[in-house]
């Protein structure tokens, strides 16, 4: 390997975020420095655009063999099962957010590996964490087998850190928005779904009430807060695997509202699942100054802002035939 050139894995690389951050760190790395792996196949601009392996990550020898067959340095940790899917598949989600990241951290304490990313998630939090400008410091208490594992996550890469000098990090992802690819299974899934009902058919079913505020972030900042906090100096850092992080904050028919700023005739209908449960477990806003001050993290993006440019990229879509 080339001085100062590294070579970069991204588990979970199908998912909302891994699809998007593969693209991004290709543009700095390299199409041919970033190896995508998942459990499935990917598509087609995926699969063409890079190298690709399937890997799944609850299989520890796999996950070694895969760093040593790419020369791997540096793993971003991106595969999970989410809230919602988590709850019906509580098992899963803790083979894959438990052992599976146990095995990548073990991989990467075992070959020497130079930094690791596994993101965490404000699902961490529970009832008796303040909701209002939630702190860096509070009780994690989560009641979804996703935040207990995340909770796990968090600790686990401390424990990597403080044990074994590997340079674990990682953020507490609010609800992530994107247009590119869907999610996969999150309570703050609306979000996203929302915009996309919303030109097709200009009406929407939402399975949160719509007083229910969260912290949400638009994927660009998703993926500038995850670059910036990997490139951050390791000696500026006093905390590793749990940054608080946030963008914005907005309810359902805050969202609505806005989303009616341009099309008018938009309707929302609000009938709430068991995914309302989880979300009032949640945080409404986060305090995230850990990591404004530790590694420079400000947002560019608010509600307004990413709005106009989710409705603009839904409708090209739309135009071209590419909608999901």
């Amino acid at each position: 390997m080339a001085p100062g050139k590294h070579r970069i894995l991204v588990t979970g690389a199908c998912g909302q975020i891994g699809t998007e951050l593969v693209r991004a760190l290709r543009q700095r790395a390299g199409r041919d420095s970033v190896v995508a792996t998942d459990v499935v196949e990917p598509g087609p601009a995926l699969k063409t655009a890079g190298p690709f392996a399937v890997l799944d990550v609850t299989r520890r020898a796999d996950v070694a063999a895969a760093v040593d067959r790419h020369e791997i340095d540096i793993v971003y940790h991106m595969a999970a099962i989410l809230s919602a899917k988590g709850e019906q598949h509580p098992g899963l989600a803790w083979e894959v957010n438990i052992n599976g990241t146990f095995n990548v951290l073990e991989a990467a304490r075992e070959k020497g590996l130079t930094r690791v990313f596994c993101p965490s998630s404000i699902a961490v939090f529970g009832p008796e964490t303040p909701r209002e400008d939630t702190p860096q410091e509070t009780v994690l208490r989560p009641k979804t087998m996703y935040g207990l594992t995340k909770v796990a996550g968090e600790l686990l890469g401390d424990y990597y850190v403080r044990r074994h000098g590997l340079d674990v990090r990682g953020c507490r992802y609010p609800g992530i928005i994107s247009h590119e690819t869907l999610p996969g299974g999150g309570t703050t899934d609306y979000a996203v779904a929302i915009f996309f009902d919303a030109v097709r058919n200009g009406r929407y079913t939402c399975f949160l009430a719509p007083e229910t505020r969260l912290p949400m972030m638009y994927m660009p900042d998703c993926l500038k807060a995850t670059l910036d906090l990997m490139a951050a100096d390791l000696g500026r850092l006093k905390h590793h695997s749990d940054f608080n992080l946030a963008a914005m904050s907005f309810s359902a028919e805050e969202l609505a509202a806005d989303i009616k700023k341009h099309i008018p005739g938009f309707i929302v209908d609000y009938k709430p699942d068991f995914r309302q449960a989880i979300a009032d477990s949640w945080p409404k806003t986060i305090d995230d100054s850990a990591a404004r001050e530790e590694w420079g993290w400000k947002p560019d993006f608010d509600l307004a802002a990413m709005t106009a440019d989710m409705l603009g990229a839904v409708k090209r879509k739309m135009s071209a035939g590419g909608l999901p």
